[in-house]
């Protein structure tokens, strides 16, 4: 389809034995020919990765075997020690020796290397490899391809595709059980896209009607997806072969097998499509959050002065920001006007959250527990979901305290710079650790489909990253701002006074009713989740302006604050994109890889590599806004502030055009750790700034090019060092050692603390272990003074300054810290990802200014000792005694996973179960959970 503007679219061994002759049996095979490989362009220089193991179904035997004996089934964690391997394997790494902790990623499978070939129809063949259990899916037609990719994702992940589902809709907590972390992930979810069936059957019919041939050959694919789910789901049931959850949650009798598991739809995947753009493709929003730390700053400094404050914390345009387009091309979109017109900020103190819950009943809203009398066979298992089948704070962006989404990255050198001469990438998904994962691996060979790589279970019709015949492509979140706030007047239809809590309001002159839409859910303990039985009601309102998500007070008027997605309703629209990158015939150079990832919607930076180019393009779908609004912070709702065209009905708008986005191809390099993207690419929140992990991979890359010959080796190493590397240690360290070190440090304790951080800080800042699988740290006291250290310097640094409010509201904003032994960030403790979110760029400018260095983008005022060195180096010095003093039980206080005191065992990465099978912890690496290193020597 031609580029368009305006989109409309919506686009005990006893027991376990016994059990096992009623439930276990093998599961169904064909003896089918092995599919003929198709040309693969890579030639064996295609490797990817996918911890624990392809294998995330488990009957309920696997279950009890897995909780008696610490058994896992085949294939479930043989990616696991590989994925680990690279902590302690990556000095010595070579191109031959890839494959140590990578898997050979070429299509096909190799003669005599097929485990099992399964035909679910006549048309299709699914063949796993002995290596790994992935799945080839074949197919001669369209429909019978997707149908395979179907049954393969219901082998593989049944159940989680079914958890999703319920998320999506609302409805966890009555499929899975009351469990607290239960409550709070449909909670927060549903209500950032909330729906009726109707609405997700609209979406369906949008990409039908308003796509085009791709739009109906997309939902034809969909549906012949779904019939393949079904069919493994039917033969699962009735072989007994179907995942064990399903019992333990009250859904299938274990010994009558009586009971269902619920067919899935179309519409399924509309709220399984929700739940991952919400995740990882989202971007914007928090303008209320922002409005309060503004008025805070206000408040202290008065209007002009603390509006110049709170805009050196925003920075939104900071020169000093790592970008991933280097070469000086402004994109402009969603900076800060020079009039702002429309603000809407609230009354001081008048801000209120909507409620999201009523009605509750019994356990809601509480950990009280009621235990079944579980049978026998089935104790060792007993309350797996005691504490959710998600724990709190796992997925992107949930938890209490969570920042908003983000993740992944990519390292891309162009031909020019490698010893090849072709481009070579080291890219993946950063999206957090689950037993089974999110995604899955997959081939895909099929009618106008030719990928391997990696699709988001429940939603898997095409590969969303991974590579094609001659290409591979991937992506990082991009988090640009595509969500607004509206301030909506509030009314009443007689004309009487409106209140904070009324139910309509003004829209284009007239007194509107809210919709609200609902959900009841119901639970009771079962033999996985013990929660006591318990219900509520979950309740949003919806305007024409979004979802309404506080009430406030604006010049003493009563307001409703509502969040404006531009892809809500539009969950799936990014099908469109997905099959092009699939297709073959489309996808044949950078140029056409650039226009299949602008038809994704969802904001996402994407990469591409073949023999020839590398290449880069930001997706999303970028409104239009009126003239003089200002996206950082709430807006009046009326017609002249809307975006430009926009639709409420189905929620369409104008969108900025393709050339607008920023992309780029052939740069000398590229790399992107969820940092800024582009000159005059305003930033949607807080934090990217002059210090951000994007510079861990920046500087070793760019450094990497400076030399020349870059291989697939040295590129991966480079991703692997900065992956255990901390970035105060390696950034900022230098600049606080500086002022402490500007005069002689006279207490013993003191000095030799600053001693160890300096051979710590001269080593590589690594947090890294002494010798594999000693789980002690090299530097281990070094680290834990810096654990315990940086949360006090912000403190003594900023806080004196900012005043108790401002300091206070501006850490809603965005968190000072967020190291990997750290219980919050973007999802959590042991998951990987770290030193996104913080105060890393505020430390660096501040002292920089206290150094009187030069500093590009400065802070309106230095906090530091009040801009005096000899009083800053003595608040850094009383905070580094505070560190010095706290010992390991308390700086890791321990966890349902590690002792207080366990530093290597808080900071490791443990794959949260999302059903009955655990996994162990492994080293700390902040790196993609599916990665790819790829580098094409030939093309089509």
């Amino acid at each position: 389809m031609p580029p368009r503007i305006i989109k409309f679219r919506a686009a005990t061994v006893a027991a376990v034995l016994v059990l096992g002759t009623t439930l276990l049996a093998a599961s169904p095979q064909a003896g089918a020919t092995e599919p003929a490989p198709v040309t693969d362009y890579c030639q064996g220089q295609c490797d990817d990765i996918l911890p624990p193991g392809e294998n995330g179904n488990a009957t309920l035997v696997d279950i009890l075997g897995n909780k008696a004996f610490g058994t896992h089934p085949k294939h479930s964690d043989d990616q696991l020690d590989r994925y680990n391997g690279l902590v302690a394997g990556q000095s010595g790494l070579t191109d031959q020796k890839l494959t140590d902790f990578f898997n050979d990623a070429s299509f096909g499978v190799p003669k005599g290397q097929a485990e099992s070939v399964t035909s679910p129809r006549d048309d299709v063949t699914i063949t796993r490899d002995k290596a790994t259990g992935v799945p080839h899916i074949k197919g001669t037609t369209r429909y019978g391809t997707e149908f395979g990719a179907g049954f393969a994702a219901g082998q593989d992940r049944l159940w989680l595709m079914d958890l999703f589902r319920h998320i999506g809709r609302g409805e966890l907590t009555s499929f899975a059980g009351g469990a607290l972390a239960n409550q709070g992930l449909e909670q927060q979810f549903w209500p950032q896209a909330p729906y009726t069936e109707a609405d997700l059957e609209a979406q369906v019919e949008y990409i039908k009607t308003h796509e085009g041939a791709r739009g109906e050959q997309a939902m034809a694919d969909a549906q012949a997806y779904v019939d393949g789910i079904n069919a493994y789901r039917t033969k699962s049931k009735n072989g007994r072969y179907f995942p064990g959850e399903y019992v333990l949650t009250g859904k299938v009798d274990a010994i009558t097998n009586v009971g269902e598991i619920q067919p899935f739809k179309l519409t399924d995947l509309i709220s399984i499509a929700s739940v991952v753009g919400g995740q990882f493709g989202g971007g914007g929003g928090g303008e209320v959050q922002a409005a309060l730390s503004l008025l805070a700053a206000q408040q202290k400094y008065g209007v002009a002065e603390g509006t110049k404050v709170w805009e050196s914390f925003r920075q939104r345009e900071d020169p000093e920001a790592v970008l991933t387009v280097h070469d000086g091309t402004s994109f402009p979109y969603a900076g800060k006007p020079g009039k702002a017109r429309g603000t809407a900020l609230p009354d001081a103190g008048s801000v209120t959250a909507e409620p999201v819950i009523y009605d509750r009943t019994g356990s809601a809203g509480t950990d009280k527990k009621a235990p079944v009398k579980a049978p026998a066979p089935l104790k060792k298992a007993q309350g797996i979901y005691d504490d959710g089948v998600i724990p709190e704070g796992s997925l992107p962006g949930s938890g209490p305290g969570a920042q908003k989404r983000g993740m992944s990255n990519a390292l891309l050198v162009s031909g020019k710079n490698t010893a090849s001469g072709n481009p070579i990438a080291v890219f993946g998904p950063q999206t957090g650790y689950f037993a089974p994962q999110l995604m899955m691996l997959q081939e895909l060979q099929g009618p106008g489909i030719s990928a391997r790589g990696v699709s988001f279970a429940g939603v898997g019709m095409y590969i969303q990253m991974g590579r094609g015949q001659d290409y591979a492509w991937s992506a990082t979140s991009a988090g640009q701002d595509i969500t607004d706030t509206y301030a909506i007047d509030l009314c009443e239809p007689d004309g009487s006074t409106p209140a904070k809590d009324s139910t309509h309001y003004v829209y284009h002159g007239a007194c509107t009713a809210m919709e609200t839409l609902e959900h009841t859910n119901s639970w009771k303990p079962t033999v996985a989740d013990s929660t006591a039985k318990g219900s509520y009601r979950m309740q949003v309102r919806r305007t024409n302006y979004g979802i309404v998500t506080h009430r406030a007070t604006v010049g003493g008027k009563p307001v409703a604050y509502t969040s404006l997605r531009t892809t809500y309703r539009h969950e799936a629209d990014s099908i469109i994109g997905f099959q092009m990158l699939n297709d073959p015939s489309y996808v044949k150079d950078a140029a056409s890889f650039q226009r299949a990832a602008s038809d994704i919607d969802y904001a996402f930076n994407w990469f591409y590599a073949d023999s020839r180019t590398a290449s880069y393009y930001n997706s999303g779908m970028n409104p239009v806004r009126a003239a003089g609004v200002d996206p950082a912070l709430p807006v009046r709702a009326a017609r002249a502030y809307e975006w430009q065209g926009y639709e409420p009905a189905a929620n369409t708008a104008a969108y900025t055009p393709f050339a607008a986005h920023p992309h780029s191809s052939g740069q000398d390099y590229y790399i992107s750790w969820n940092n800024k993207q582009a000159k005059g690419y305003a930033t949607a929140g807080f934090g990217l700034s002059a210090v951000h992990r994007g510079d861990l991979l920046d500087d070793r890359v760019a450094k990497l090019v400076e030399e020349g010959g870059v291989t697939r080796a040295s590129l991966t190493r480079a991703m692997a060092e900065a992956a255990v590397t901390d970035l105060r240690g390696e950034q900022l360290l230098p600049e606080l050692l500086k002022v402490i070190r500007s005069e002689p440090v006279t207490d013993p304790e003191l000095n030799g603390a600053v001693q160890q951080l300096e051979s710590w800080r001269a080593s590589g800042s690594q947090r890294r272990e002494s010798s594999p699988g000693s789980h002690t740290y090299t530097h281990a006291d070094a680290v834990r003074i810096m654990d315990a250290w940086w949360p006090k310097l912000v403190e003594a640094e900023f806080k004196p300054g900012l005043g108790d409010d401002l300091y206070g509201a501006l850490t809603v904003n965005v968190a000072t810290d967020e190291s990997p032994a750290a219980s919050h960030g973007a999802s959590g403790a042991h998951s990987g990802s770290a030193f996104q979110y913080g105060w890393w760029g505020f430390v660096d400018k501040d002292l920089r200014q206290v150094l009187g260095k030069p500093v590009k983008g400065p802070l309106a005022r230095t906090y530091c000792g009040n801009g005096d060195a000899g009083s800053c180096r003595d608040a850094l010095l009383a905070s580094l005694k505070q560190a010095v003093a706290q010992p390991a039980t308390e700086v890791y206080p321990g966890d349902d996973n590690c002792k207080a005191g366990q530093q290597w065992c808080a900071d490791s990465i443990v794959h949260r179960p999302l059903g009955g099978i655990g996994q162990k912890a492994i080293h700390w690496q902040n790196r993609p959970t599916y990665q790819q290193v790829v580098e094409f020597p030939a093309h089509r």
